[in-house]
């Protein structure tokens, strides 16, 4: 099990694994990116490449979450 997030949404999107689709960003069931170098959320952006929109509040919970560490 992988770190705990703000909230149980949020620990399942983070950690959540495909079957079918290795890159996380090819699948359209995944919702949120978890870069841990940087401690920053995103929405993924299903456009055919790697992009999301960094978020600055949980989706499910409204929890602010950490500033980045860029």
């Amino acid at each position: 099990m992988g770190k705990q997030h703000c909230c149980e949404m949020m620990t399942e999107n983070v950690n959540k694994e495909c079957d079918i689709h290795i890159d996380k960003y090819d699948c359209p069931d995944m919702l949120i990116s978890y870069h841990e170098t940087y401690d920053e959320y995103g929405l993924i952006i299903h456009d055919g490449g790697a992009s999301n929109i960094h978020i600055d509040y949980c989706p499910w919970c409204a929890t602010k979450l950490p500033e980045s560490k860029r």
